[in-house]
C-alpha cells in the first residue's frame, strides 16, 4: 500500500526538479492542457462581457436607463476583475492568457450584443449571464479535486454571475 504522505526528502528532490512547473506539481490532478484551453474559453467570455456591458452603459436610453445603465457599468467593472482572475490564473498554471480581439466572439461562451432599445440590452445581458452560470457550474463539476485552485476561483465568479443575473431579472419585473 502506498503511503499516504509523500517522505519530505521526495518532496524537497521533486520541488527542486521540477522548478520551472511553478505550482503544478506531481499531485496536480487535472488535465492541465486542457484547463488552461477551458480557462482561456471563460477569459475570452468575460473580456465579451465586459465590451456588452461597456456597450449598454454608454448607449443606454428611457426612462429607467440611469439605474439600467449604473448596473451595466458595475458589472462591466466585475467582468473585468473576473478576467483579470483568470488571466492571472493561466499564467500561474503556466499558460498564456489569449487576449487575440480577432477571436473572441468565437471563444466566447456569450454573445456580444448591439441592441439599441433597453430591453433587449437588459434581455441579452440576462441570457448572458444565464450561460456563464450554466458554463462555470459545468466546468466546477468537471474539474472536481483535481484542480482545487482553479475550482475555487470559478466557484467565487460564479457567485458575481449569479447575482448579475438577478440583478439584470430585478431589472425586467421578474418577466412579468
Amino acid at each position: 500500500m502506498k503511503e499516504f504522505l509523500t517522505d519530505v526528502t521526495t518532496l524537497r528532490a521533486n520541488a527542486r526538479e521540477n522548478m520551472k512547473m511553478g505550482p503544478v506539481t506531481d499531485a496536480y490532478g487535472a488535465d492541465l492542457e486542457r484547463v488552461l484551453y477551458v480557462l482561456n474559453q471563460a477569459l475570452a467570455t468575460e473580456l465579451v462581457c465586459v465590451l456588452r456591458y461597456k456597450r449598454h452603459y454608454f448607449t443606454a436610453k428611457g426612462i429607467n436607463a440611469q439605474s439600467a445603465a449604473d448596473e451595466f457599468l458595475q458589472h462591466s467593472a466585475e467582468e473585468q476583475t473576473h478576467a483579470d482572475m483568470i488571466a492571472s490564473r493561466i499564467t500561474q498554471l503556466g499558460g498564456e492568457p489569449d487576449f487575440d480581439p480577432g477571436t473572441l466572439t468565437k471563444r466566447s461562451h456569450s454573445e456580444y450584443d448591439d441592441s439599441s432599445e433597453l430591453e433587449e440590452m437588459i434581455r441579452e445581458d440576462l441570457v448572458a449571464e444565464r450561460v456563464a452560470v450554466a458554463s462555470y457550474s459545468e466546468v466546477i463539476a468537471w474539474l472536481g479535486d483535481g484542480d482545487p485552485t482553479t475550482r475555487r476561483m470559478l466557484e467565487e465568479i460564479l457567485a458575481v454571475e449569479e447575482e448579475h443575473a438577478e440583478d439584470m431579472l430585478d431589472l425586467l419585473g421578474g418577466l412579468e
